[in-house]
């Protein structure tokens, strides 16, 4: 039963994940269109930053589900405590990341870089343990080890995307301010679409950390 609730729970990750993002990208054509009102444009915003909690939520929670699922399972010789330490520190992330979201992006002056020290953190993590097992320098089955990699993938990704997405905010606050403009409209549409492909990018990703978890234990 254990078994079979953690595997459930570590599978609504992707799915999760990739519906979110797929009603973001959706959700985002709305944002872009000029011949919405701004009233129309800053709902489907907040829409989109709402729904996009999903993906960030499921990749928090991708670690500590999976690392749990594969010390249940004997993939991973690990004590209880360090699986539980997985989950306080998961849980921490995962607040931080609420926090952000609930303020709207800010925060108080420690949310937001802790938030970002842990993906750094968690980014090293997971591409230095995978490094180590391809290497044979730790016994990690290679399933976990590529699924790893993939998670390091995405979570850079999710960097990439927040630095593309910076300018963004003038160009909002400029629509909201001062109503819409070809330059504001072009600005907004410029972001989006520079975005895209790091979003199709970690689609890949996930759909990659997915099938080695399903066909490569087997």
């Amino acid at each position: 039963m254990t078994i079979a609730l953690l595997t459930l729970l570590h599978i609504l990750i992707p799915v999760y994940w990739l519906g979110g993002d797929l009603g973001a990208f959706y959700g985002s054509s709305f944002m872009v269109d000029p011949k919405r009102t701004v009233p129309e444009r800053m709902l489907a915003l907040k829409i989109l930053n709402d729904i996009d909690m999903a993906p960030r939520t499921a990749l928090i929670l991708a670690l500590p589900t999976g690392f749990t699922l594969a010390a249940t399972k004997g993939w991973l010789a690990v004590s209880p405590l360090l699986v539980a330490l997985v989950w306080v520190v998961a849980l921490v992330w995962l607040a931080l990341a609420w926090a952000v979201h609930l303020s709207h992006g800010g925060g108080s002056s420690w949310t937001r870089p802790t938030d970002l020290a842990i993906r750094y953190v968690v980014i090293v993590g997971t591409f230095g343990t995978a490094i180590a097992s391809l290497a044979g320098l730790i016994d990690i089955p290679l399933f976990i080890a590529l699924k790893l990699i993939a998670l390091g993938i995405c979570i850079c990704l999710g960097l990439f995307i927040r630095m593309l997405l910076a300018p963004l905010g003038p160009a909002i606050v400029s629509m909201k301010t001062d109503g819409p403009s070809p330059q504001s409209d072009a600005a907004i549409a410029g972001v989006i679409s520079r975005t895209r492909p790091a979003v199709l990018a970690i689609w890949v990703a996930v759909l990659a950390a997915s099938y080695f978890g399903i066909a490569m234990p087997l």
